[in-house]
């Protein structure tokens, strides 16, 4: 398909398969045949040819010599790292004769993928995967550690994953970043946000933690994690109270608001701030912001969501636009994720009709740990790709307990050998996304990029495609579909015309143009996929499903034995484990700190650069202490899935709950707590 791996020297378009709302257009710069420099695509026109560190370095992950470059077969004990040289073939054959024979014994819902977007490409994230893993009949994974909690929590209010066009929020006067650490996470945005404040536009930050992103806003508001909710439910009752809010958009294009003011009668302000730690003053001052500045914006971060009440979070937020009539103004509004108007035909993709048994199991992959562990019957084998379940799942000693167990038969497919990988029987080479033919979806602007392959496969190297084909074919599988090439599939996956938005979006204008934009995707005046048509600030569906129907606070689980909420959040150089084993993205981070407030550590005599032993009923780790005013008094926050150095341990993973989210089976990574103790080091 592509003539640029036959070039040797020259500039050749890209895009960034990194997990990351932005997906950057990137230009990529060979010499001889390898990537000498990757720089953004100027032309692209959202991410305007700015980058972030993680892609500008990406060379130093792709050529790093700790790259696998053929497969290996483990010849010691789980978990030491100790392998050796085989052939594709043989690799192969090992996997395929041992899931025979396990099928034969145990049945085929004894092998489970566990896979997630180490690599955003549609094609190696959720295409023949799924096609072979649906005929193999194997355990169905629940794949919701990221993002499912707010999808679905957004999606009761306004029926999908539908904001306004990221592009038009230039025009915002007010911009709230709520639950984002939007530098390090949707650098784009806040370069739009930038553009907008030299314009007079104010930005209002709430989070946890100020981190850089709560630097940068002319407003930082510290809350109390988990209680996102309660915050929303307040600046409506002063919207209400004090008539801030649009009544004709509220007749025009919602339900439920009637019921909706007397609901938020009991949310005043003391009530709320008693809730969340955010100032009385401050509560009535934010919404009197927001319901007299348009056009205003919400940036809706993933943040939030990962509560046990993280989904009822996000569809608190998702009301608040529609209050004061944001939708219908340009640059007004919010955006969770804007995924919808990019949908594809999945089902062409992933093929869900060879799954013959439609009762086979689920597994939620936040509970890997316990499904290894406890699960009756148990899973005989895994196969990992995309992911690396013991730096990125919860409760990572039960993850570590179950890839451990002499009776479970583990593949990885990954570009090095991660954490994951020490626990692997068989070990494949992966290749860089520069070294695939694949699409991308964007989930925050509202184009659709294609990658052509750049380089050359970097070893013995395969794509995710190009396995399952193999193993596929090794499995005696004959279904035409497995025999469908890259191309083939993205035709298939384009061809789509339930989505009205990529009508006319195909494989050749794709190819020719590199990016394409949806098209007609103004909301209002419009019919939501909501049941009522409307914006539903009262939700019969929620109803139906056990939930309130109106928004409404739910505390978290209360861990009461230990002293601290604790928040892993992101970090700027690393995107989840992805980079935590570079030394040049390492060099950027530094460290991992633990951040503490400054009265919480004078009263355990913690002072800062002190090493500290973070701990709970799951686990531990030993960090180092970062002393000041960043995060609130009862809270501490680390950043970044740092790899498992022998010298430190710091898997914060292993803190975090495998409870899963009121909605959506999300991620409860942010509501667990904490004891700190500071470690005499002599």
């Amino acid at each position: 398909m592509s003539s640029f791996i036959n070039q040797k020297d020259g500039i050749f378009p890209s895009v960034c398969s990194l997990d990351c709302p932005d997906q950057c257009g990137l230009l990529v710069h060979k010499k001889d045949g390898r990537i000498i420099k990757v720089t953004g695509d100027p032309n692209h026109p959202v991410t305007k040819g700015s980058i972030c560190n993680k892609v500008r370095n990406i060379t130093e992950r792709i050529y790093d010599p700790k790259r696998l470059q053929y497969p290996l077969k483990r010849i010691g004990a789980k978990g030491e790292g100790r392998f050796e040289r085989i052939s594709w073939d043989e690799a192969i054959e090992t996997i395929t004769s041992r899931w025979k024979k396990n099928i034969r014994k145990n049945g085929p819902e004894s092998i489970l993928p566990y896979s997630f977007y180490g690599n955003m490409g549609l094609l190696n994230a959720e295409g023949m995967d799924r096609r072979f893993f649906h005929r193999l009949g194997a355990s169905i994974l629940d794949r919701t550690i990221c993002s499912t909690a707010g999808a679905e929590g957004y999606k009761y209010t306004m029926g999908g994953s539908f904001g306004i066009d990221p592009e038009d929020t230039i025009h915002a006067k007010l911009f709230v970043f709520w639950g984002i650490n939007a530098v390090s996470t949707n650098m784009h945005q806040v370069a739009i946000a930038q553009k907008a404040r030299k314009k007079g536009a104010k930005i209002v930050v709430i989070d946890v933690h100020k981190n850089q992103t709560g630097r940068w806003a002319d407003w930082f508001i510290p809350i109390l994690p988990g209680t996102d909710s309660a915050l929303a439910l307040g600046i409506m009752h002063v919207l209400f109270a004090e008539h801030l809010v649009d009544r004709e958009f509220l007749q025009e294009y919602t339900v439920g608001y009637e019921e909706l003011q007397k609901h938020v009668l009991q949310y005043d302000p003391n009530t709320v701030s008693a809730i969340t730690g955010v100032p009385v003053d401050d509560i009535v001052q934010l919404a009197r912001m927001y319901g007299q500045t348009s056009p205003s914006f919400i940036r809706i971060g993933n943040g939030l969501q990962h509560h046990d009440n993280g989904g009822m979070n996000v569809r608190t937020i998702a009301c608040l636009p529609a209050l004061t009539g944001q939708w219908v103004v340009k640059g007004g509004g919010a955006i969770k994720g804007n995924s919808g108007y990019l949908a594809h035909n999945t089902a062409a993709l992933q093929c869900p009709e060879l799954l013959e048994n439609k009762t086979t199991r689920v597994i939620n992959m936040n509970r890997i740990g316990q499904a290894l562990t406890e699960l009756t019957p148990p899973i005989y084998s895994l196969y990992v790709y995309n992911s690396n379940p013991v730096v990125v799942a919860p409760e990572t000693n039960k993850v570590i307990k179950g890839l451990s167990r002499d009776d479970l038969f583990v593949v990885v497919h990954d570009l090095f050998l991660t954490e994951t990988a020490t626990y692997a029987d068989i070990v494949l080479p992966a290749t860089s996304s520069y070294e695939n033919t694949d699409f991308y979806t964007s989930y925050w602007h509202h184009y659709i990029q294609i990658q052509q392959p750049v380089i050359e496969r970097y070893g013995e190297a395969k794509s995710n495609t190009e396995v399952f084909r193999l193993l596929a074919k090794a499995m005696g599988f004959t279904e035409a579909c497995f025999e469908d090439s890259d191309e083939e599939m993205i035709r298939q996956a384009l061809h789509y015309e339930e989505n009205e938005h990529i009508d006319g979006i195909d494989f050749e204008s794709l190819s020719t143009s590199q990016y394409l934009k949806a098209k007609d995707t103004t909301l209002f005046p419009g019919r939501l996929p909501t049941p009522s048509g409307k914006i539903e600030l009262y939700s019969q569906s929620m109803e139906k499903d056990g939930y309130p129907p109106l928004p409404t606070y739910i505390p978290n689980v209360e861990e009461s034995k230990f002293d601290y909420l604790f928040v892993p959040g992101p970090t700027h150089n690393f995107l989840n484990s992805t980079f935590s084993l570079s030394k040049k993205h390492i060099a950027l981070e530094k460290e991992l700190r633990l951040h503490m407030n400054v009265a919480d550590a004078a009263a355990q005599g913690i002072q800062d650069g002190d090493r500290v032993k973070v701990w709970n009923n799951r686990g531990q780790c030993e960090l180092v202490a970062s002393i000041g005013e960043n995060v609130l008094q009862g809270v501490v926050v680390t950043q970044g899935l740092w790899s498992d150095r022998p010298d430190m341990n710091q898997l914060v993973n292993a803190l975090t709950p495998d409870r899963i989210s009121d909605i959506g089976g999300g991620a409860t990574f942010f509501s667990g707590r904490v004891n700190v103790t500071r470690i005499d080091e002599s």
